[in-house]
């Protein structure tokens, strides 16, 4: 008896399913990217929902905290000097100032660069004239010390090799909070910096010109007194 041929309409056409499964493959990888790209979207909105979601709180309440930042950096660096307010000559002389600053919205996905009406940011800068290297190298070391003891996150560090500048930047609550400090070997000048997170004034009304604060004035600056 001839052998029984199968009717080739019952083979599996090889053709086809590799077609099959390129198609499903590709449509798996699609969806994949698809998805992905979903969890992209949805994370940024997340992430940009609550940037302006400040408190509310006085100018005069967040420059208060920006100096208290100050303060316990320069009890740290072992300064004894005190400073008035204001600065004479930018870069020379002692400096002790308050600074404010607009707040911006980065917007759903954080690509948009627009003031946030009513928000404002503090900062305190000082400075002082005639440090030694013998005295602001081990104050900066002491310094990056206690930042990195206090669960602040170290953003740079640079030790200056013999006569060159030291640096030291910190930050902490995602960077809402930041410090910075710079030892000029060539002038024997120090500077310092605090900025705190931002905040909505109480008090702002519609029409207001400029960020609140600007108008903030330190009180005489200096070591800590005890007793």
């Amino acid at each position: 008896m001839p052998d029984e041929i199968m009717p080739s309409a019952a083979l599996p056409d090889p053709t086809e399913s590799r077609t099959s499964s390129f198609v499903r493959a590709t449509l798996g990888c699609g969806g994949a990217a698809l998805v992905g790209v979903l969890a992209l979207v949805i994370a940024l909105a997340w992430g940009a929902s609550g940037s302006t979601d400040y408190p509310r709180v006085a100018p005069e309440e967040m420059a208060n905290r920006a100096l208290q930042r100050s303060q316990e950096a320069y009890d740290v660096m072992g300064f004894k000097r005190t400073m008035e307010p204001g600065v004479e000559d930018i870069g020379v002389s002692t400096e002790n100032t308050l600074g404010s600053g607009f707040c911006y919205d980065g917007g759903l996905f954080g690509l948009e660069d627009k003031t946030v009406d009513g928000a404002y940011s503090m900062s305190h800068r000082w400075a002082l004239d005639h440090v030694p290297a013998g005295q602001a190298v081990p104050g900066l070391r002491r310094l990056h010390q206690h930042f990195k003891d206090n669960d602040w996150k170290i953003t740079s560090y640079h030790e200056g090799e013999q006569g060159k500048d030291w640096e030291l930047f910190v930050q902490r609550d995602g960077g809402d909070e930041r410090m910075s400090f710079a030892w000029y070997a060539d002038r024997e000048y120090f500077t310092g910096g605090a900025s705190v997170p931002c905040a909505y004034d109480p008090e702002w009304k519609n029409g207001d010109v400029g960020p609140a604060g600007d108008d903030e004035r330190p009180p005489a600056f200096g070591p800590t007194r005890h007793g």
